[in-house]
């Protein structure tokens, strides 16, 4: 029996993939689980629109995503901190630091997007060693705006 899957399953495939199975497995268990629909013509068109749907939006994501990184490439955020003795930071910068910096700046990125643990220092070369930046200097800070949109922020962290 041929049926389209609603969601992704493991070795079966992703959803709207169209899968032959056997005609039991579909009517005992797959469709009134709710986990596949019959492969009709009208199902099928339907499934194909709303693919289109999908990529069409997936597309436009992705053009925005471009364009905010566009602008972030082309942005120096500076970040003053306290310093005590040896220039040693009194706290850190976190995620949530550089997510304000950025708003000030005009652009909306979520937190979960600055990828703080994966940055590096421009000047030494090493990376951070925890999800918080903890000295001054010049660092490199990733930021994933869309699954195929990656772009490093230069962020300077300086005393106040």
């Amino acid at each position: 029996m041929r049926v389209i899957l609603k969601q992704d399953m493991k070795k079966m495939g992703k959803g709207g993939d169209v899968i032959n199975v056997a005609d039991g497995y579909a009517r005992n268990y797959l469709i009134p689980s709710g986990l596949v629909v019959a492969a009709t013509n009208r199902n099928v068109k339907q499934v194909e629109h709303d693919q289109r749907v999908i990529q069409t939006q997936l597309k436009k994501l992705r053009q925005e995503a471009a364009t905010v990184a566009e602008r972030i490439g082309d942005l120096s955020i500076t970040i003053s901190m306290l310093v005590g003795e040896g220039n040693r930071l009194f706290g850190s910068v976190a995620a949530k630091d550089i997510e304000e910096a950025l708003r000030e700046e005009g652009l909306v990125v979520e937190r979960r997007m600055i990828l703080i643990e994966e940055a590096v220092n421009n000047e030494t070369n090493e990376p951070v060693a925890d999800k918080h930046i903890k000295g001054l200097g010049v660092y490199r800070v990733p930021i994933q705006l869309h699954q195929e949109v990656r772009v490093d922020l230069n962020l300077w962290v300086v005393a106040k």
